[in-house]
């Protein structure tokens, strides 16, 4: 039987990572991986670890405007991002969270 627990995290995002070999648009032809690992750094040099989680997700299902990322449970949702857009996914989460300045 499950175990049902409350989220240790304030706000997890989720970065689609789907890959379709180049059968069809997938969020990882936008270089999702690489914006995951952004991210993350970007979480950690804000001392933001343990309070907000990124992860990387399978499809999201809409990969036509991926790549995608979702910030729960405060439903945000970017789409077409770039790795380059970590900054205003950055600012994004310190607004969330209340502290836009990071430690």
């Amino acid at each position: 039987m499950p175990v049902e627990r409350q989220s240790p995290y304030f706000l997890h995002v989720f970065v689609c990572t789907n890959d379709r070999a180049g059968e069809r648009k997938s969020c990882a032809d936008g270089k999702s991986r690489l914006l995951k690992a952004r991210l993350k750094e970007a979480v950690v040099s804000k001392g933001w670890k343990g309070r907000v989680r990124v992860s990387e997700s399978g499809c999201l299902g809409v990969c036509a405007e991926g790549p995608n990322v979702m910030i729960y449970p405060q439903k945000v949702w970017f789409t077409g991002v770039a790795p380059d857009d970590v900054e205003a996914i950055v600012s994004a989460i310190g607004r969330l969270i209340g502290d836009e300045g990071g430690d």
